[in-house]
């Protein structure tokens, strides 16, 4: 056995997901958002305690003097629908930039940009350019779609347009609509527009929205400031691997998806300072978090590549020093290279037997059976999990994206 890996990856990789199942009946999967975000329901658990409000009074569960960290990622309208002249439906979905791959240069783009995505009705698809009309100031340009090369479950696409000034980010606005989950079965609707959105979003990038968030608004954040809670923000876009299933039985055989993180040098500095407890906002801002301190562990340990952080990583890096260490050394890092902003890249799987390194507690949605999502649940609160979410289920709880939020404190 190689002496740097640690029992509990080996553990965690023998966990059986059939263990991590219960029985959702479709009509307990909110189909469309309620008229209030925060007045959505809160189950709250507390030192093994299940208790319940409404989500405006969050503010009075967190301890005062605490932490938030929200993930400030912005959903874009990253499905298209093109059709052939042959009236053939093929729609693309893009999932992440490839020239330029950065996030930001992409949607900057202003004439070409290539990204990786998932084609619908490929086969209808062999060759040619598809091209989609839209309007700007009722004058007709031209979207078009071509084929380059073949990747890993997706397909590279050359997206064009001949706008003379509009971004891709504005020409996604024109012709693109919100990916919102599949489970919801329905077709997007104008409400999804905004609901499907954090009222905090800001960076561009998402295809599934950080759905912990969408219950904030401006008169909880009143609340939480009144409280004296800090909030800290990163970015992590979500891929559509969020909806991936996990097809192998034991956890061990399933790959986790990349997902990309970007934060500040000043948010580093921020969280290396707080003394408090840090409450994460959504599953994704879990695993920023957590991810940033195992990339400050790799540092510290001179590893390779300390902006990329493998699915098993964390369970095997010896090292354990302090959050306060490990965020320091990111910071020293970006000092020496004169960095204002930490890009990585994490496929971190958090399930039972995981160590959490820096998050004291979790505001999150009701996740689907069998889904990592669910790992991370039990990891944090162990089989606890199987209670919350049959007290869920028994007072009529709403479930996945637009459904109610929970705050779950750590054993």
């Amino acid at each position: 056995m190689d002496c740097n890996i640690n029992t509990n990856s080996l553990d965690a990789k023998q966990i059986q997901i059939s263990d991590f199942t219960y029985d959702l009946p479709d009509h307990r999967i909110a189909k469309h958002p309620l008229q209030n975000r925060d007045l959505s329901k809160l189950l709250i658990y507390k030192k093994g305690k299940i208790s319940e409000s409404l989500f405006e009074n969050l503010p009075s569960e967190i301890m005062e003097g605490s932490s938030m960290v929200f993930n400030n990622t912005k959903v874009i309208q990253a499905r298209l629908i093109f059709h052939k002249e042959t009236g053939a439906r093929i729609e693309i979905f893009c999932l992440e930039p490839l020239r330029p791959a950065d996030y930001a240069l992409a949607f900057q783009a202003c004439d070409s940009s290539s990204w990786k995505c998932i084609v619908g009705n490929a086969r209808k698809w062999k060759s040619g350019i598809l091209k989609m009309p839209f309007y700007v100031e009722e004058k007709e340009y031209f979207l078009t779609a071509e084929k380059q090369e073949v990747l890993e479950g997706a397909q590279e696409i050359l997206f064009s347009w001949n706008h003379p000034s509009l971004s891709f980010s504005e020409v996604l606005e024109q012709t693109g609509k919100i990916p919102i989950p599949p489970y919801l079965n329905r077709d997007t609707e104008a409400v999804d527009l905004v609901r499907y959105q954090t009222v905090y979003s800001k960076l561009e990038g998402s295809v599934a929205a950080p759905t912990a968030g969408l219950h904030f608004t401006e008169a909880v954040f009143a609340r939480l400031k009144a409280k004296n809670i800090q909030r800290e923000e990163l970015t992590l876009h979500v891929g559509a691997g969020t909806f991936k299933p996990v097809k192998s039985e034991k956890i061990g055989d399933h790959e986790m998806h990349t997902e990309h993180i970007q934060v500040t040098r000043e948010s580093i500095q921020n969280m290396m300072q707080i003394s408090g407890q840090i409450v994460a906002v959504g599953t994704t801002s879990v695993r920023s978090l957590e991810s940033l301190y195992w990339m400050g562990v790799k540092i510290l340990s001179q590893k390779e590549n300390p902006h990329l952080l493998k699915q098993w990583e964390a369970y095997q890096l010896s090292s354990k020093p302090t959050r306060q260490e490990a965020y320091q050394a990111i910071d020293k890092y970006m000092e020496a290279r004169d960095l204002n902003l930490f890009n990585a890249a994490t496929q971190i799987i958090i399930a039972p037997g995981y160590d959490f390194k820096v998050i004291s507690g979790l505001v999150t949605n009701f996740h689907q059976p069998q889904s990592t999502l669910l790992l991370l649940i039990s990891a944090l609160v162990g089989d606890n999990w199987k209670k919350i979410y049959e007290y869920a289920l028994n007072n009529d709880f709403r479930f996945l994206s637009y459904g109610d939020s929970s705050l779950l404190m750590k054993e």
